[in-house]
């Protein structure tokens, strides 16, 4: 019997609109949380690479209790502005602010205080980005995609998180070298506030004012039961698989920059140009072709590849000293990487129970933050002290991190592949 084939769900303008100012700055806060509060701690703290991965597990575990707990909240809010409206719109804003504020914990002595006040800072500043962009948003994305244009949403958003990272990872030595680490902060969470203002008024939802069904906290525990864990046995499969890519990436990503500017000593701008290079090419141009694939012709072929061209490309930078080279070879691990993202965002989005969206976000991100993090940042931590070059940074003892990172976290990236093979795909027709 023939029957029609579906048509996809159309996004309006506005929705496209806010999509991509939400998506943009929150992943510019991001990635300056992911990278710059790092190197903001080497740099003007302690050179000891420890506190690093203290702070990287301390945000990841406050990036999933949030995620979970306010997005199970933004399931089951009632409100003329909708669900997800207000944990965006007042997240974005808080988010910027405390952007701004994290580098004032460098004036607090003695460095043990400094430490730990960074950590807090960076906590606090990831409960309002956690409750605003990994809950909020990802669940109104979700809501306003389906099965047949989902993969190009999710390959516009990642167009524009490499966009932020690019400005990011590309323009913020500059900025930092002309007017420091201060004025960086400041104008990274600006542009949060505004942007996430802007974008969080754009916001369009239909009020649902029915009351839920079971209350909070018995809608936390429900999924947690064996049951419930069967029943979306594909999506934990999946987010099994997502930690351990996850532990592999941040086996070397939280070192980079570090790995970039005290081990290949390479100068600001030459580090920013092979930035720009690999993000160019790597995530941007090839974002939306990604997101295309994705929907053509399956989530879980192009995931495949992805961690395949990720691991040839992590092991083959290890090798590289000089920029050309570098360029290259960076810019095959980075195309890996979003093609990954794209991928297995689509898919997990495609897996999340319709009611649960917010709070299944937050298992999300307790799979690919909390575990992730934490395991790999601190076998990155590991693998930099006891195998990395001792230094001595304006006279505090430190390590550099050494090629050995990529290499590491290129084979471990293969074992994602593993629990994937057990999950069938599902597709529209």
């Amino acid at each position: 019997m023939h029957t029609k084939t579906p048509t996809s769900r159309p996004i309006s303008g506005l929705t496209w609109t806010a999509i991509i100012l939400l998506a943009f700055s929150g992943q510019l806060a991001w990635g300056v949380e992911n990278q710059y509060f790092n190197t903001f701690v080497y740099d003007n703290i302690t050179p000891d690479p420890r506190p690093i991965a203290w702070m990287v597990s301390a945000s990841a575990i406050t990036a999933t209790l949030t995620t979970i707990l306010m997005g199970a909240l933004s399931d089951r809010t009632r409100s003329h502005w909708g669900k997800r409206k207000p944990f965006i719109l007042i997240g974005y804003l808080l988010w910027g602010i405390f952007t701004a504020a994290f580098p004032s914990a460098a004036m607090l002595k003695p460095v043990t205080l400094a430490v730990g006040m960074a950590i807090l800072f960076d906590c606090i500043m990831t409960f309002f980005g956690s409750t605003a962009n990994d809950a909020a948003l990802n669940a109104y994305i979700t809501d306003t995609s389906d099965l047949h244009n989902r993969g190009r949403v999710v390959g516009v958003v990642q167009i524009m998180t490499w966009v932020a990272i690019l400005i990011v990872y590309g323009a913020s030595g500059l900025i930092i070298d002309a007017w420091g680490y201060y004025t960086f902060f400041y104008l990274i969470g600006g542009l949060v506030f505004v942007l996430g203002l802007v974008g969080g008024l754009m916001v369009r939802e239909q009020p649902d004012l029915t009351s839920p069904p079971i209350s909070y906290w018995k809608q936390i525990a429900n999924t947690l039961q064996v049951k419930n864990l069967r029943a979306n046995r594909s999506l934990f499969l999946l987010l099994f698989a997502l930690a351990l890519y996850g532990i592999a990436e941040q086996i070397f990503f939280p070192y980079l920059i570090i790995y970039l500017n005290h081990y290949l000593k390479l100068p600001t701008l030459d580090a920013s140009l092979l930035i720009f290079v690999c993000i160019l090419v790597g995530g941007i141009l090839l974002a939306y072709p990604f997101g295309l694939l994705a929907d053509r012709y399956g989530r879980k072929r192009l995931a495949l590849g992805a961690i395949l061209l990720k691991m040839v490309g992590l092991i083959l930078f290890s090798l590289m000293k000089d920029t050309i080279p570098l360029a290259i070879t960076g810019t095959l691990w980075l195309a890996g990487m979003s093609a990954w993202m794209i991928s297995t965002g689509a898919w997990t989005k495609d897996l999340y129970p319709e009611q649960l969206r917010g709070q299944f976000s937050g298992y999300f991100i307790l799979f690919t933050v909390l575990i992730a993090m934490v395991i790999g940042s601190q076998v990155g931590g590991w693998l930099s002290s006891a195998y990395g070059i001792p230094t001595v940074l304006d006279g505090r003892p430190g390590f550099i991190p050494t090629p050995l990172i990529f290499q590491v976290a290129g084979i471990a990236t293969l074992v994602a592949a593993l629990p994937m093979l057990l999950i069938p795909e599902k597709r529209h027709k």
